[in-house]
């Protein structure tokens, strides 16, 4: 005799619902949902995902005077993280990083906190007057500084001139980093300072009138209640810093006319990549090259991420 245990008998008599099939207008919705989305992965695979796959095809071969194009597997990857003109420019890019970094968005952090408080005469006008120059094309930017530094026609140097002093040599091989630091700081502060000012108008006003009423200063308002509030903003204006920094191009491109003697081939890793690829024809090093520079620029992208999101907790 057999039996029929309490779960198999209610499972009979309770039978599993069957989903049913979706209407007719939730597939059309589907569809026209499908129908709108789909040119957007078509360019985005067309435009990126391909070029990205057919560079990293490229940079495991190498191209020989016998034999053509052959597979060398990482030895491009190899030669890269061994080549001293490589390393030279993304050390150089690493003193760009920690010197120019911060005080441009020192400089955009303390114009939108200027501009929030309210006591800023004409905020409206200055704040356009800040976001101007980001508004200007970075090549026609860096021209116009180039004519300024320049040493012997630039303003700058007639001014000296005029004072019977000796004008210092901005497009030197010792200044020419800091003359582009300059440059950079002067196209992006305002951009910057639009990020954060817009972070700050977000901040709800009685926090404000609350630490008056508690009897704090506007610098202890901005230092211990702004700032806090708007660090995933600062956190963000980083870390497109950090990717602008490690991918600079124009300034070293344009300036090396002026420049030449300040300016080598691998000032930076960008201008170095187009040097191999366009100068010397050998793209399956230069591929290998923007490889390896993509990953500094994540990996230091996240380590910057990472530190920005310890120190929110800690401060929470």
């Amino acid at each position: 005799m057999t039996t029929t245990s309490p779960r198999v008998t209610a499972a009979r008599a309770h039978p599993a619902p069957r989903l049913r099939p979706a209407s007719r207008s939730t597939r059309n919705r589907n569809r026209a949902a499908y129908t709108l989305v789909l040119p957007f992965f078509v360019v985005f695979t067309a435009m990126l995902v391909v070029p990205l796959g057919y560079a990293a095809y490229l940079s495991l071969f190498k191209s020989q005077l016998i034999g053509g194009q052959v597979f060398a597997g990482l030895d491009n990857y190899v030669r890269a993280l061994t080549d001293p003109a490589f390393l030279g420019g993304v050390g150089r890019m690493a003193v760009f990083l920690t010197v120019q970094v911060p005080v441009m968005l020192g400089l955009a952090l303390f114009l939108a906190l200027a501009l929030d408080s309210g006591r800023a005469r004409g905020a409206k006008a200055l704040r356009l007057l800040y976001f101007m120059p980001y508004a200007v094309p970075g090549v026609v930017a860096t021209l116009m500084w180039g004519y300024l530094y320049g040493p012997d026609f630039g303003p700058i140097a007639q001014a000296f001139g005029a004072l019977d002093l000796t004008a210092p040599d901005l497009l030197s091989g010792r200044t020419i980093l800091f003359s582009m630091m300059n440059i950079v700081t002067w196209e992006f502060v305002g951009y910057n300072m639009i990020i954060m000012y817009a972070a700050l108008r977000s901040i709800p006003g009685e926090l404000y009138e609350a630490a008056e009423i508690d009897g704090a200063s506007q610098l202890r308002i901005a230092w211990s209640i702004k700032i806090p509030a708007i660090r995933p903003a600062i956190l963000l204006t980083v870390i497109f810093s950090v990717i602008g920094t490690f991918q600079l191009f124009n300034e070293p491109s344009l300036l090396d006319s002026i420049a030449p003697n300040a300016i080598s081939n691998g000032f930076t890793p960008n201008w170095y990549a187009y040097n191999i690829a366009f100068v010397n024809q050998d793209v399956n090093y230069a591929a290998a090259i923007a490889f390896l520079l993509g990953l500094v620029i994540a990996v230091v992208s996240y380590v910057v991420q990472l530190r920005g999101q310890s120190a929110q907790r800690k401060g929470s």
